[in-house]
């Protein structure tokens, strides 16, 4: 590969990684809420975070460009800040990767939560365990498969994602030309050989990330298993 793609590669690598941490972050305590509340705000909150599996990656990436832009509200707080506007620069591509695959972590960590026992919560409660404590001990570790297949669904998510990307970053070389723009300019320029290398990675990397979650998932499943059977 050109020296180019392997800086595409070193900058996809470090806005998946950002993003996957800030994303475990944000997206915990969400799961967590949606898996326990029984407010009526629920469906609608939910809704909201599922939108980018429904919405075309176009579509919000042009109100995310109009948000941050020199007009929105998002684009006239920052430059109030003095952090000048987000489109086109690496930290508008962390924000749009974040809210793009907010559901590709979410709905993962919510789904374990939910397959904690209740009995196991309401054992601790019994032994004076309070809230976060029943948390830390008892939710925490046995959601952790959980929590690989969110991390690894939304590292995979953001380096794969195209639309968004492109719409909020553009093709700049070195600050917001990340692997999957990098492989669309190759096609435009019917570079089909560097095109294939960097498409046969890609595939490598979605393969691995199906084996992982395969792997995860089913010692998610024995673990549930076990600790029910011990409740």
């Amino acid at each position: 590969m050109s020296a180019d793609d392997w800086i595409a590669v070193r900058l996809t690598a470090e806005l998946a990684s950002l993003a996957t941490l800030l994303l475990m972050l944000v997206g915990t305590p969400l799961a967590w809420w949606l898996a326990r509340t029984r407010s009526a705000a629920k469906p609608l909150v939910a809704s909201i975070v599922a939108l980018p599996l429904v919405l075309p990656p176009s579509v919000l990436g042009f109100y995310l460009l109009v948000t941050m832009g020199p007009h929105g509200p998002v684009g006239q707080f920052t430059t109030w800040l003095g952090l000048g506007r987000l489109p086109f620069t690496f930290p508008g591509l962390v924000v749009a990767s974040v809210l793009y695959s907010l559901p590709f972590v979410v709905q993962p960590l919510q789904q374990a939560f939910e397959a904690v026992p209740a009995r196991a919560l309401e054992a601790a409660a019994t032994l004076r365990a309070g809230p976060w404590d029943r948390f830390v001990t008892i939710a925490l570790p046995l959601a952790r498969p959980g929590f690989v297949t969110a991390g690894v669904l939304g590292f995979a998510h953001t380096v794969g994602e195209f639309g968004v990307v492109l719409m909020i970053g553009g093709n700049i070389p070195g600050q917001t030309r990340v692997l999957s723009v990098a492989l669309y300019e190759h096609v435009e320029a019917t570079d089909f050989a560097a095109a294939h290398r960097l498409a046969a990675g890609m595939v490598a990397f979605a393969l691995l990330v199906l084996l992982t979650l395969h792997i995860a998932n089913r010692r998610r499943a024995a673990q549930v298993d076990g600790v029910e059977a011990g409740t």
